[in-house]
């Protein structure tokens, strides 16, 4: 993994900036997380309805001790890409009301990948995760997928690095749990 790209993707999360970036799933869209300025910036990179949230990438760390043990051990140990939609208050961080979704929850992944996870351990904080298109066009499935223009509205576009190519595995399964505490699925 190469260190200069990991530090110039935390020089431009620690000034509120944009990143373009791969993930375990596809390339995505980033900010830190707990930046209501850069998550307003994604959306508007993005054109997407604010009524359309956002998820996370957090490290175990930023997870609540109060979180439910079946949802933290699906979070930690699931083979696949998972991500849960929970209440905010399962995150050990307050997050901004324009990361969550009317009904306060947001969307929650613990990376598998090697880059992801040393960029959430070396910023300290979750990394906002969309998808690296303008919304309603289809999800890039590798590096050169991604529309230019889209790469000239981020602050740091990582570069297509060999270190980062794997399967494309598409979206992640998502789950979402319900008051009562119980889980649905809402993509498998």
């Amino acid at each position: 993994m190469n260190n200069d790209i990991i530090e110039r993707a935390l020089a431009t999360l620690n000034v509120g900036g944009t990143l373009l970036y791969p993930t375990d799933t596809i390339w995505g869209i980033g900010c830190d997380a707990v930046n209501p300025s850069a998550i307003e910036r994604v959306y508007a990179i993005k054109e997407r309805d604010h009524s359309k949230s956002m998820l996370i990438l957090a490290s175990a760390e930023m997870l609540s001790p109060e979180m439910p043990g079946e949802v933290c051990r699906l979070l930690l140990e699931s083979e696949r890409p998972t991500t849960v939609v929970l209440p905010a208050r399962y995150v050990a961080l307050t997050l901004p009301q324009n990361l969550l979704a009317d009904d306060g929850t947001v969307g929650v992944r613990v990376p598998k990948m090697d880059f992801c996870q040393e960029l959430l351990r070396q910023f300290g904080l979750p990394i906002v995760s969309t998808s690296a298109n303008f919304s309603g066009c289809p999800s890039p499935q590798c590096y050169a997928d991604i529309e230019e223009e889209l790469k000239r509205r981020v602050d740091y576009c990582l570069p297509d690095d060999p270190s980062f190519h794997h399967p494309a595995i598409g979206s992640s399964r998502i789950l979402k749990v319900n008051p009562d505490g119980s889980l649905a699925v809402i993509r498998s």
